[in-house]
């Protein structure tokens, strides 16, 4: 892992702040110290956005300071699990945090990654679907990957069993870019442990691992929740191809929605299931019959950054 700076440090320190079970509300933290003159009006104990959230917050942090060496060392060794695991450290700090996610309200105050972050990935969609998938459903997520990967659109998916890992091995055949976003901390085991091999294989096609979680964190039943999130924020939209009125591809596709991002389902998903048609019914997500549904829909790379971009400058006019 690189050096990280004392910003980078600084950050995560607040991230790790406790008091009891609880921490300092991290979509706070993200959303406020995206520059270093906001990271030290927090240092300081002040949370400079007018929200319920941010008062919340800010009550908690100013009793958890006082255990802030504390969490400086619990830090690094999340650090080093990060290193010996050859992970890299992106905060909001960073000019490379994902574009996209930049735009989300509840985005994560850092990533860690294996695997480069490239601008390109701006232009992206999530293929999602249920893990107990039907063999269509498998072959519609691999074809519609590899029609995605003809017009140079990365493709993000969760890692998880069936429709997610043939969306990324779909992206890997057509010789295209695939992110998975993990359940669990980039340091520890990958979860399903089936998709440990493909994990590598995702690294060796030139594509990359990222998880918002300490490195060592293990697969939870609130962590996969909580990849949705970043698995929708960190694209232009979600296709969903396969999913029950119970499945994590639904909550997505929900996700996906507040994000003010694409929602693509496809139609056969839509004629099968109640919760789909109602949603295309209500213009939060558009019936996909052909790709060109999804590609006239898609903005540009250069659109995402410039957007990005201006979040910045929103946050240092907060202070």
């Amino acid at each position: 892992m690189k050096s990280l700076t004392p910003q980078q440090r600084d950050l995560l320190a607040l991230c790790a702040l406790r008091v009891e079970a609880k921490t300092v509300d991290w979509h706070v933290l993200a959303r406020v110290c995206q520059s270093p003159e906001a990271l030290q009006v927090v240092l300081g104990g002040d949370i400079p956005e007018d929200s319920t959230a941010a008062r919340r917050a800010q009550t908690l942090l100013r009793e958890a300071l006082a255990g802030l060496d504390t969490a400086r060392e619990w830090v690094e060794t999340q650090l080093a699990a990060a290193e010996e695991a050859g992970a890299r450290l992106v905060t909001v700090l960073d000019a490379d945090y994902p574009a996209n996610l930049r735009l989300v309200p509840n985005l994560p105050p850092f990533l860690f990654h294996r695997g480069d972050l490239v601008e390109a990935d701006a232009r992206s969609v999530a293929v999602v679907g249920t893990r107990n998938a039907s063999d269509a459903g498998l072959k519609r997520a691999a074809r519609m990957a590899r029609e995605l990967v003809e017009h140079d659109v990365a493709v993000f998916s969760g890692l998880a069993k069936g429709i997610d890992t043939a969306a990324h091995r779909g992206t890997l055949e057509a010789g295209g870019r695939t992110v998975a976003v993990m359940g669990t901390g980039i340091a520890a085991k990958v979860y399903p442990a089936e998709n440990r091999r493909l994990s590598e294989e995702i690294l060796e096609a030139g594509g990359a691992l990222i998880s918002q979680f300490w490195p060592t964190s293990p697969p939870a039943t609130w962590t996969f929740p909580r990849r949705n999130v970043v698995t929708s924020g960190c694209t232009m939209g979600s296709i969903v191809i396969e999913a029950s009125s119970t499945s994590g591809a639904k909550m997505q596709a929900r996700i996906a929605a507040e994000h003010g991002k694409q929602v693509f389902l496809i139609r056969s998903l839509a004629t099968t299931e109640a919760w789909a048609a109602k949603m295309i019914a209500e213009g939060r997500a558009v019936e996909v019959v052909e790709l060109r549904d999804i590609l006239t829909r898609l903005g540009t790379a250069q659109q995402v950054r410039r957007a990005s971009t201006q979040r910045i400058q929103l946050a240092l006019t907060g202070l």
